[in-house]
């Protein structure tokens, strides 16, 4: 379960951390309110594709992490020890997305260097949009 979002400098956000409880969510707003940052911002810690546009105008780097209760899902603790992270279920996992004004970005799991398509197949088990 997704549990806190991290959103640095990503387009019009200087810095937003949204904390998620148990139960329904909803991101409601007028237009022009920022839920698709929001949603763009997961997107990206899930492993989507990056661009410098994204990067906040006069920010270095943007950034977006996603913490999440990993679930007791055997497909997932499975990828992760795969790809040498080791997480039980119920404690947390950090996906963390940074992307430079360059607009090179580097990935992390659990503060851990990663590939975008390791953040990519990790979300893929953890979010469905």
């Amino acid at each position: 379960m997704l549990t806190t979002l991290s959103i640095r400098d990503i387009v019009l956000v200087d810095a937003l951390d949204l904390e998620v409880e148990d139960g329904l969510t909803v991101l409601t707003g007028e237009t022009g309110a920022g839920k698709s940052i929001i949603l763009d911002a997961l997107g990206l810690a899930l492993g989507a594709r990056s661009d410098a546009g994204l990067v906040r105008n006069g920010a270095k780097q943007a950034s977006a992490t996603a913490v999440f209760t990993a679930p007791d899902d055997e497909a997932l603790i499975a990828l992760l020890s795969e790809r040498g992270f080791e997480v039980a279920p119920g404690e947390e996992l950090i996906l963390r997305r940074v992307v430079s004004a360059d607009g090179r970005s580097r990935a992390y799991v659990n503060d851990q260097p990663a590939g975008v398509a390791a953040l990519r197949e990790i979300g893929a088990l953890l979010v469905e949009v």
